[in-house]
């Protein structure tokens, strides 16, 4: 007991011994499945307890002080208050150090959290958008230095904005110093990639591997001329594939992790996490493998840095997405927040058709009502493109086919199809089976871009604002992408670039319009429409404890073929969402989803009862209505 009131005080080498005895199970048994015949599990426990106390030992005071609040309070990042805005710096601010400048700017949209696209030194030329890393400790020298990162980092803390940065775990760049290596003959770092002397088991793999790039990159492997050897490049010729079956991959990579989170990255986006294992005979996405490697790193960082979360960036089917946020043996210990990439393709086909029946069947059929210390990150537009992943058996279920609806989805988003308001552009074409992914901003593909009258733009703002009510309140952590608060459109400039004129994602990927950006919060424009009406999103949000990410959602089948309806039932009351996908009013019977049309509760958005027709319920052309039952 401490005497004379002093305050009882625990050693840091005591708070890191109780967090390994916390973790050692969930950590060590992954670890074992994964490398027990490798590397003698006593060695793997020794190796990785030593490297997460050399870690420890370098983290910053400040960062232990949140440690332990997060500790206290492990469910910050599920709280409502909680949103996100995502940007490339130099896009954003010119450099690292002007970002601190817009702090203010992200507060005042009701800001929690802030991705910084990728931002570690990539190679020179194309790097993939930055996902070609040549050193993970350091800052791309064109946006600053990592002490620049460290400074930015602790200003956001003390806004209460926690910087989440890239992490790419499938590859690194040709240039990264472990490849040169390999290049040069090292057989310690040769064992960090796949490499083949010749074409055989190349060969057998491609004979069931899919390919990322088509167009750009056909094949999944390149022959180097350095090293006489194939290499495995998934993604680009330039950025070798890990082996991750080497245990020394795994204690590299976790080590450069708890180097950004000492750097001051709260959050790590872990990218192409589905790429990472490989079976022979398989697609190489989505083995077990991964969801082991996913939880020893959660695991891990808990000991040496836990206030850190982690968001895995895997793009693939319901069927494959669920297992990211936990499931079976990995339920609660694995990634606390991950895309949800179907709730994004079916909100633009829904707008498409200005029909909701398919994004009901597949957000009822597919996913959880809720996860265990995870989330899902909401978004409707993010640096990348569309993928229509929209099954063959989901499409049948409500009277089309797989194809036809993807081949329908990419010619209405490209501006092809009668009638479209869109004005995006096809991206990577499989001639084969004539399925085509989609490019373009939120603003041009709702018609905004596009829209000369003055119902055209209407009309295209109510869609943006659709889609960010829908992204708030369905439940997890809405993601803001830099621009579509202020309706940005199609960027063409990439096309005089000789290093990104081949990738035409760059065309959502345009540089911030700060005069209209700082004009918006009182123009009376289609900018100040968006940007007014995402802040008030995000702050009516921020006042609901049904919108918690812990809370279940539970999307209502109720017939109704144009509006989606998800209701969450919170511990102060009860948010039922109705999101309209089309040009008109429609109306639904209260009793239809779950309200008591003699108690009509409020609709948070307004502030007022919602429109109403006898005992129905009116939800405006493109609208969103939050009707929030109190517990009494």
């Amino acid at each position: 007991m401490a005497k004379d009131g002093a305050a009882a005080t625990v050693s840091d080498d005591a708070l890191f011994t109780m967090r390994w005895t916390r973790a050692e199970r969930d950590l060590m048994t992954p670890l074992t499945r994964l490398y027990g015949k490798a590397m003698k599990p006593a060695t793997i426990q020794k190796r990785v307890r030593a490297l997460l106390a050399e870690k420890w030992a370098e983290r910053p005071k400040d960062l232990r002080a949140l440690d332990l609040a997060r500790d206290v309070s492990p469910d910050w990042y599920l709280r409502q208050d909680m949103a996100g805005y995502v940007f490339y710096v130099d896009r954003f601010a010119g450099d690292m150090k002007a970002v601190a400048d817009r702090i203010p700017y992200l507060q005042s949209l009701g800001i929690r959290y802030a991705h910084f696209m990728p931002c570690l030194k990539p190679r020179p030329g194309d790097s993939d958008g930055g996902y070609a890393v040549m050193d993970y400790g350091k800052i791309d020298p064109r946006l600053g230095s990592m002490a620049d990162f460290k400074r930015v980092a602790k200003k956001m803390r003390k806004a209460g904005i926690s910087p989440c940065i890239d992490m790419v775990l499938n590859h690194t760049a040709r240039e990264h110093d472990w490849a040169v290596r390999a290049r040069k003959g090292d057989a310690f770092r040769q064992q960090f990639y796949r490499l083949y002397d010749d074409e055989t088991i190349p060969l057998q793999y491609e004979e069931t591997l899919l390919e990322v790039f088509p167009d750009q990159a056909p094949g999944n492997f390149t022959w180097d001329d350095d090293l006489g050897k194939w290499v495995w490049t998934t993604f680009n010729s330039f950025q070798w594939d890990l082996n991750w079956e080497n245990p020394e991959v795994f204690l590299a990579i976790l080590g450069i992790i708890l180097d950004l989170a000492n750097a001051g990255a709260e959050v790590l986006r872990l990218d192409a996490v589905a790429f990472m294992w490989k079976r022979l005979g398989t697609v190489c996405q989505n083995e077990p493998e991964v969801h082991d490697i996913l939880q020893a790193i959660n695991q891990a960082a808990s000991v040496a840095a836990p206030a850190v979360i982690f968001k895995a960036e895997a793009i693939v089917g319901p069927h494959q997405l669920v297992p990211y946020l936990g499931a079976g043996r990995h339920t609660g210990k694995v990634s606390n927040l991950a895309y949800h990439n179907s709730l994004m393709v079916q909100y633009w086909s829904a707008l498409a058709t200005g029909r909701a029946d398919l994004m009901t069947h597949v957000l009822r059929t597919h996913f959880p009502e809720r996860f265990t210390n995870a989330q899902w990150a909401t978004y409707i537009r993010c640096h990348d493109d569309i993928g229509w992943a929209i099954t063959e058996d989901d499409a049948e279920a409500v009277g089309v086919t797989g194809p036809g609806h993807r081949k329908f989805l990419s010619d209405f988003y490209a501006g092809r199809f009668p009638g479209s308001f869109a004005r995006g552009a096809d991206f990577q074409v499989n001639e084969r089976t004539g399925d085509a992914r989609t490019n373009g901003t939120t603003a041009a593909l709702t018609g905004l871009q596009a829209a000369e009258t003055p119902e055209d733009i209407d009309l295209a703002v109510r869609r943006i604002l659709l889609g960010h009510a829908l992204i708030a309140g369905f439940g997890g952590m809405p993601l803001i992408y830099m621009g579509d608060e202020i309706g940005l459109p199609n960027d063409e400039s990439f096309r005089d670039d000789p290093d990104r004129a081949g990738d035409g994602r760059w065309m959502q990927r345009p540089t911030m319009d700060w005069q209209t950006a700082e004009a918006a919060p009182e123009a009376d424009t289609p900018a100040g429409r968006i940007w007014r009406g995402t802040r008030h999103i995000l702050r009516v949000r921020a006042e609901i404890d049904a919108l918690r990410g812990d809370v279940p959602a539970s999307v209502l089948g109720t017939g109704h073929d144009k509006l989606l309806v998800v209701r969450r039932p919170g511990t102060e009351g009860t948010l039922t969402g109705l999101y309209n996908f089309t040009p008109q009013d429609q109306q639904i019977e209260a009793q239809r989803v779950c309200i008591d049309h003699a108690a009509m509760p409020m609709d948070m958005l307004t502030g007022a009862l919602p429109a109403r027709e006898a005992d129905r319920i009116v939800v405006p052309p493109y609208g969103a209505v939050w009707l929030h039952e109190e517990l009494r």
